[in-house]
């Protein structure tokens, strides 16, 4: 049966060495005219979120969301270089995804970012050609992150019109708001500990199989079949 696998990009298929929370100080300078005086908090959250907390810590209305979005698109492009220069595609990353390129599955994103951070952020390291990224669910498309998953859905479907309806859908991610989004959604979830949450943190959020990272591409294949059949047996 065909399946989607959906990937978080933070911490999951790359590390950013800091440019995120810089994009998101940036933003909030160029909307308020000031830096942010206090640290920005990510955690899985959306960027919705993300931005929405920074305000409501300095006690400042945010202005509409379009502003708040362009913002962070406007920071995301100026900060591509900086970026490629000090991030990196987390080790196994771009194994797995080449490796989902030969199998019957749709692979797009489940992220947190805007859309043209996200873009920003894959092209970077040449891996934006390894997803379809018209079909991806992102920041911009609602605060809880629980609530991108039927988003992907309904543009996969959309995308995909010979798809079945009951293809497993499957994410990838290194919070527990990812493990979280899957399991409050009927998907199953692939938990990496490449991030700021170990293994057992990973486990207690709920997620079945957790791996220390993506380093063993035979491993991460083998992981997704098991839950792919998991899904399809329930």
């Amino acid at each position: 049966m065909p399946l989607i696998v959906l990937w978080d990009i933070d911490h999951t298929l790359i590390e950013n060495s800091g440019v995120s929370k810089e994009i998101y100080a940036a933003a909030f300078a160029a909307l308020t005219g000031r830096p942010p005086s206090v640290p920005v908090v990510t955690e899985g959250r959306t960027d919705r979120l993300i931005m929405a907390d920074l305000f409501h810590r300095h006690q400042a209305s945010p202005p509409v969301w379009d502003e708040i979005e362009q913002a962070l698109a406007e920071a995301g492009a100026a900060r591509e270089s900086d970026l490629r220069q000090r991030g990196y595609v987390l080790p196994g990353a771009r194994e797995a995804l080449e490796a989902l390129s030969g199998e019957p599955v749709v692979t797009s994103v489940l992220t947190g970012n805007i859309v043209a951070n996200a873009q920003v952020k894959l092209r970077a390291f040449g891996l934006d050609g390894l997803v379809d990224l018209a079909v991806g669910a992102y920041g911009a498309d609602c605060e809880d992150r629980s609530g991108l998953v039927p988003m992907a859905r309904q543009r996969i479907r959309a995308a995909y019109s010979a798809l079945p309806v009951s293809a497993p859908v499957l994410l990838v991610g290194d919070t527990p708001r990812d493990v979280q989004a899957a399991l409050a959604n009927g998907a199953e979830v692939l938990a990496v500990a490449s991030g700021s949450y170990d293994m057992t943190a990973l486990h207690a959020a709920g997620a079945r199989i957790v791996l220390p990272d993506l380093r063993d591409t035979a491993r991460v294949m083998a992981a997704l079949r098991e839950l792919e059949h998991t899904r399809t047996e329930a």
